[in-house]
Protein backbone atom coordinates (compact mmCIF):
# COMPACT_ATOMS: atom_id res chain seq x y z
CA UNK A 1 0.00 0.00 0.00
CA UNK A 2 2.66 2.47 0.88
CA UNK A 3 4.74 1.57 -2.83
CA UNK A 4 1.58 2.47 -4.09
CA UNK A 5 0.80 5.91 -2.61
CA UNK A 6 4.32 6.55 -3.10
CA UNK A 7 4.53 6.12 -6.84
CA UNK A 8 0.71 7.50 -7.72
CA UNK A 9 2.58 10.37 -5.57
CA UNK A 10 5.56 10.42 -7.75
CA UNK A 11 3.39 11.19 -10.89
CA UNK A 12 0.87 13.13 -10.07
CA UNK A 13 3.28 16.11 -7.97
CA UNK A 14 5.16 17.05 -10.82
CA UNK A 15 1.70 17.11 -13.29
CA UNK A 16 0.21 19.52 -10.56
CA UNK A 17 3.08 21.41 -10.13
CA UNK A 18 3.56 21.53 -14.00
CA UNK A 19 -0.46 22.82 -13.90
CA UNK A 20 0.40 25.34 -11.11
CA UNK A 21 2.96 27.13 -13.08
CA UNK A 22 2.37 26.69 -16.92
CA UNK A 23 -1.63 26.86 -17.07
CA UNK A 24 -3.04 30.16 -17.52
CA UNK A 25 -5.61 31.21 -14.50
CA UNK A 26 -8.60 30.14 -16.96
CA UNK A 27 -7.56 26.94 -17.66
CA UNK A 28 -6.28 26.03 -13.98
CA UNK A 29 -9.89 26.92 -12.64
CA UNK A 30 -11.28 24.66 -15.38
CA UNK A 31 -9.07 21.71 -14.34
CA UNK A 32 -10.00 22.29 -10.64
CA UNK A 33 -13.34 22.46 -11.42
CA UNK A 34 -12.88 18.89 -12.94
CA UNK A 35 -11.29 17.83 -10.43
CA UNK A 36 -13.86 19.87 -7.85
CA UNK A 37 -16.80 17.61 -9.92
CA UNK A 38 -15.10 14.06 -9.47
CA UNK A 39 -14.92 14.70 -6.11
CA UNK A 40 -18.70 16.04 -5.91
CA UNK A 41 -19.68 12.75 -7.41
CA UNK A 42 -17.76 10.46 -4.62
CA UNK A 43 -19.82 12.73 -2.24
CA UNK A 44 -23.36 11.70 -3.54
CA UNK A 45 -21.96 7.94 -3.15
CA UNK A 46 -20.86 8.87 0.22
CA UNK A 47 -24.06 10.28 1.37
CA UNK A 48 -26.26 7.95 0.08
CA UNK A 49 -27.92 9.40 -3.47
CA UNK A 50 -27.82 6.52 -5.87
CA UNK A 51 -30.28 7.77 -8.13
CA UNK A 52 -28.21 8.87 -11.51
CA UNK A 53 -30.80 11.80 -12.24
CA UNK A 54 -30.30 12.86 -8.57
CA UNK A 55 -26.36 12.87 -8.71
CA UNK A 56 -26.53 14.53 -12.09
CA UNK A 57 -28.48 17.63 -10.33
CA UNK A 58 -25.62 17.69 -7.32
CA UNK A 59 -23.07 18.07 -10.29
CA UNK A 60 -25.00 20.65 -12.16
CA UNK A 61 -25.86 23.18 -8.67
CA UNK A 62 -22.06 22.94 -8.80
CA UNK A 63 -21.21 23.38 -12.65
CA UNK A 64 -23.99 26.45 -12.43
CA UNK A 65 -22.26 28.94 -10.41
CA UNK A 66 -19.04 27.93 -11.10
CA UNK A 67 -19.38 29.14 -14.35
CA UNK A 68 -21.42 32.12 -13.65
CA UNK A 69 -18.44 33.24 -11.49
CA UNK A 70 -15.83 31.95 -14.32
CA UNK A 71 -17.46 34.29 -16.84
CA UNK A 72 -17.76 37.02 -14.11
CA UNK A 73 -14.42 37.11 -13.29
CA UNK A 74 -13.07 37.34 -16.85
CA UNK A 75 -15.49 40.13 -17.07
CA UNK A 76 -14.16 42.36 -14.46
CA UNK A 77 -10.52 41.52 -15.81
CA UNK A 78 -11.33 42.67 -19.15
CA UNK A 79 -12.86 46.03 -17.68
CA UNK A 80 -10.32 46.64 -15.80
CA UNK A 81 -7.95 46.35 -18.22
CA UNK A 82 -9.70 48.70 -20.27
CA UNK A 83 -10.36 51.20 -17.68
CA UNK A 84 -6.76 50.92 -16.25
CA UNK A 85 -8.11 50.01 -13.01
CA UNK A 86 -5.16 48.94 -10.71
CA UNK A 87 -6.80 45.74 -8.86
CA UNK A 88 -9.59 43.60 -10.37
CA UNK A 89 -10.26 42.51 -6.07
CA UNK A 90 -10.87 45.71 -5.52
CA UNK A 91 -13.89 45.88 -7.49
CA UNK A 92 -14.94 42.07 -7.00
CA UNK A 93 -14.72 42.37 -3.14
CA UNK A 94 -18.48 40.62 -2.44
CA UNK A 95 -17.15 37.26 -3.61
CA UNK A 96 -14.22 37.64 -0.90
CA UNK A 97 -17.03 37.49 1.90
CA UNK A 98 -17.81 34.23 0.61
CA UNK A 99 -14.88 32.62 2.27
CA UNK A 100 -16.38 33.41 5.67
CA UNK A 101 -19.39 30.65 5.74
CA UNK A 102 -16.81 27.66 4.64
CA UNK A 103 -14.07 28.97 7.11
CA UNK A 104 -16.81 29.09 10.16
CA UNK A 105 -17.87 25.35 9.07
CA UNK A 106 -14.55 24.08 9.27
CA UNK A 107 -13.78 25.85 12.38
CA UNK A 108 -17.30 24.68 13.62
CA UNK A 109 -16.54 20.91 12.53
CA UNK A 110 -13.25 20.68 14.27
CA UNK A 111 -14.88 22.03 17.05
CA UNK A 112 -17.26 19.10 17.36
CA UNK A 113 -14.57 16.54 16.47
CA UNK A 114 -12.47 17.90 18.93
CA UNK A 115 -14.91 17.90 22.28
CA UNK A 116 -17.80 15.39 21.14
CA UNK A 117 -16.29 12.75 18.83
CA UNK A 118 -18.68 10.63 19.50
CA UNK A 119 -21.80 12.43 19.04
CA UNK A 120 -20.43 13.37 15.64
CA UNK A 121 -20.63 9.79 14.46
CA UNK A 122 -23.76 9.29 15.60
CA UNK A 123 -25.59 12.35 14.51
CA UNK A 124 -28.30 12.08 12.62
CA UNK A 125 -28.80 14.61 9.23
CA UNK A 126 -31.10 14.44 6.45
CA UNK A 127 -29.62 13.52 3.05
CA UNK A 128 -30.67 17.08 1.66
CA UNK A 129 -28.19 19.10 4.33
CA UNK A 130 -25.51 16.15 3.70
CA UNK A 131 -25.61 17.33 -0.20
CA UNK A 132 -25.95 21.04 1.06
CA UNK A 133 -22.65 20.79 3.28
CA UNK A 134 -20.92 18.77 0.30
CA UNK A 135 -22.00 21.76 -1.95
CA UNK A 136 -20.57 24.24 0.63
CA UNK A 137 -17.43 22.53 1.11
CA UNK A 138 -16.48 21.99 -2.36
CA UNK A 139 -17.55 24.91 -4.67
CA UNK A 140 -15.67 26.90 -1.92
CA UNK A 141 -12.63 24.78 -2.93
CA UNK A 142 -12.75 25.54 -6.30
CA UNK A 143 -13.36 29.44 -5.34
CA UNK A 144 -10.70 29.62 -3.27
CA UNK A 145 -7.91 27.95 -5.15
CA UNK A 146 -8.80 29.47 -8.33
CA UNK A 147 -8.40 33.10 -6.94
CA UNK A 148 -5.36 31.96 -4.85
CA UNK A 149 -3.80 31.66 -8.43
CA UNK A 150 -5.33 33.91 -9.94
CA UNK A 151 -4.70 36.86 -7.34
CA UNK A 152 -1.64 36.01 -5.52
CA UNK A 153 0.56 33.71 -7.94
CA UNK A 154 2.10 30.29 -8.93
CA UNK A 155 4.66 30.35 -6.00
CA UNK A 156 1.60 30.79 -3.38
CA UNK A 157 -0.75 28.39 -4.54
CA UNK A 158 2.19 25.66 -4.82
CA UNK A 159 3.59 27.08 -1.43
CA UNK A 160 -0.36 26.23 -0.04
CA UNK A 161 -0.04 22.72 -1.72
CA UNK A 162 3.25 22.08 -0.50
CA UNK A 163 2.21 22.65 2.78
CA UNK A 164 -0.61 20.30 2.86
CA UNK A 165 1.57 17.69 1.86
CA UNK A 166 4.22 18.30 3.58
CA UNK A 167 2.14 18.01 6.85
CA UNK A 168 0.48 15.07 5.74
CA UNK A 169 3.82 13.53 5.11
CA UNK A 170 5.35 14.97 8.74
CA UNK A 171 2.21 13.49 10.44
CA UNK A 172 2.65 10.14 9.25
CA UNK A 173 5.78 9.73 9.92
CA UNK A 174 5.99 11.07 13.35
CA UNK A 175 3.02 9.02 14.22
CA UNK A 176 4.49 6.02 13.32
CA UNK A 177 8.11 6.80 14.96
CA UNK A 178 6.18 8.61 18.31
CA UNK A 179 2.68 8.10 18.19
CA UNK A 180 1.26 6.76 21.49
CA UNK A 181 -1.82 8.97 22.74
CA UNK A 182 -4.95 8.54 19.45
CA UNK A 183 -6.10 12.04 18.64
CA UNK A 184 -9.57 10.66 17.97
CA UNK A 185 -9.92 7.10 18.24
CA UNK A 186 -13.47 7.12 17.23
CA UNK A 187 -13.23 8.67 13.76
CA UNK A 188 -9.48 7.66 12.89
CA UNK A 189 -7.67 5.46 15.19
CA UNK A 190 -4.84 5.52 13.75
CA UNK A 191 -3.92 9.37 14.06
CA UNK A 192 -2.39 10.46 16.62
CA UNK A 193 -1.68 13.76 18.97
CA UNK A 194 2.14 12.98 18.20
CA UNK A 195 1.61 12.63 14.53
CA UNK A 196 -0.44 16.52 14.70
CA UNK A 197 2.43 17.80 16.32
CA UNK A 198 4.87 16.74 13.92
CA UNK A 199 2.87 18.02 11.08
CA UNK A 200 2.26 21.48 12.79
CA UNK A 201 6.25 21.84 13.14
CA UNK A 202 6.61 20.66 9.77
CA UNK A 203 4.08 23.56 8.56
CA UNK A 204 5.96 25.86 10.48
CA UNK A 205 9.37 25.09 9.29
CA UNK A 206 8.05 25.14 5.73
CA UNK A 207 6.55 28.84 6.01
CA UNK A 208 9.83 29.88 7.59
CA UNK A 209 11.84 28.25 5.14
CA UNK A 210 9.88 30.24 2.19
CA UNK A 211 9.08 33.27 3.88
CA UNK A 212 13.29 33.26 4.22
CA UNK A 213 13.62 32.66 0.38
CA UNK A 214 10.95 34.96 -0.80
CA UNK A 215 10.72 37.56 1.77
CA UNK A 216 11.98 40.14 0.03
CA UNK A 217 10.77 39.84 -3.21
CA UNK A 218 8.88 41.99 -4.87
CA UNK A 219 4.77 40.58 -3.81
CA UNK A 220 5.97 38.80 -0.87
CA UNK A 221 7.43 41.94 1.20
CA UNK A 222 4.23 42.46 2.56
CA UNK A 223 3.86 39.69 4.86
CA UNK A 224 4.83 39.52 8.42
CA UNK A 225 6.71 36.57 8.90
CA UNK A 226 4.80 35.98 12.51
CA UNK A 227 1.55 35.99 11.15
CA UNK A 228 2.47 33.91 7.84
CA UNK A 229 4.03 31.33 10.04
CA UNK A 230 1.03 31.26 12.47
CA UNK A 231 -1.19 31.01 9.13
CA UNK A 232 0.21 28.26 8.18
CA UNK A 233 0.44 26.15 11.62
CA UNK A 234 -3.48 26.58 11.60
CA UNK A 235 -4.40 25.74 8.42
CA UNK A 236 -2.52 22.56 9.07
CA UNK A 237 -4.46 22.65 12.07
CA UNK A 238 -7.20 22.72 10.17
CA UNK A 239 -6.47 20.18 7.22
CA UNK A 240 -6.03 17.73 9.94
CA UNK A 241 -10.06 18.06 11.59
CA UNK A 242 -11.20 18.71 7.45
CA UNK A 243 -8.87 14.73 6.97
CA UNK A 244 -11.19 13.90 9.63
CA UNK A 245 -14.35 15.25 8.98
CA UNK A 246 -14.32 12.73 5.83
CA UNK A 247 -13.46 9.95 8.04
CA UNK A 248 -16.49 10.53 9.86
CA UNK A 249 -18.88 10.70 6.66
CA UNK A 250 -17.18 7.42 5.61
CA UNK A 251 -17.58 5.93 9.04
CA UNK A 252 -21.50 6.38 8.75
CA UNK A 253 -21.56 5.14 5.66
CA UNK A 254 -19.56 2.32 6.65
CA UNK A 255 -16.71 2.53 3.74
CA UNK A 256 -12.94 2.57 3.89
CA UNK A 257 -12.57 4.74 0.66
CA UNK A 258 -14.25 7.57 -1.06
CA UNK A 259 -13.74 5.46 -4.46
CA UNK A 260 -11.09 3.35 -6.26
CA UNK A 261 -9.42 5.83 -9.40
CA UNK A 262 -6.00 6.87 -7.32
CA UNK A 263 -4.41 3.80 -6.69
CA UNK A 264 -2.90 3.28 -3.06
CA UNK A 265 -5.01 6.64 -2.27
CA UNK A 266 -8.39 5.47 -2.87
CA UNK A 267 -10.90 8.24 -4.49
CA UNK A 268 -10.39 11.78 -5.26
CA UNK A 269 -11.92 12.65 -1.75
CA UNK A 270 -9.41 10.70 -0.17
CA UNK A 271 -6.63 12.64 -1.52
CA UNK A 272 -8.24 16.26 -1.09
CA UNK A 273 -9.77 15.72 2.29
CA UNK A 274 -7.12 17.60 3.69
CA UNK A 275 -6.85 20.23 1.18
CA UNK A 276 -10.70 20.86 1.20
CA UNK A 277 -10.66 22.40 4.63
CA UNK A 278 -7.38 24.19 4.56
CA UNK A 279 -8.09 26.19 0.97
CA UNK A 280 -10.90 28.72 2.68
CA UNK A 281 -9.37 29.02 5.98
CA UNK A 282 -5.72 29.54 3.97
CA UNK A 283 -7.28 32.32 1.11
CA UNK A 284 -9.15 34.19 3.89
CA UNK A 285 -6.02 34.30 5.98
CA UNK A 286 -3.40 35.80 3.29
CA UNK A 287 -6.62 38.49 2.33
CA UNK A 288 -6.24 39.28 6.00
CA UNK A 289 -2.71 39.54 6.29
CA UNK A 290 -2.79 41.78 2.84
CA UNK A 291 -4.80 43.79 4.38
CA UNK A 292 -3.22 44.48 7.32
CA UNK A 293 -0.13 45.28 5.66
Amino acid sequence: MLLQRIITALILVPLVVLAVFQLQSEYFSLLIGLITLLAAWEWTNLIGINSPFKRGLFLVALILPMLWLHFWTQFLELTAQALDWPDVRDYSGALEWLVIAPVLFWILAMILIRNTPAGVLTLEMKTRYKALIGWLVLFSTWLFLSRLRAFYGSEMTLYFLVLIWTADIAAYFAGKKFGKTKLSPEISPGKTVQGMYGALIAGAVWAAAFIGYYGYRDGFVWMRVTDFILLSVLTVLISIYGDLFFSVVKRQRGVKDTGSVLPGHGGILDRIDSLIAAVPFFYAGIAVIGLMS
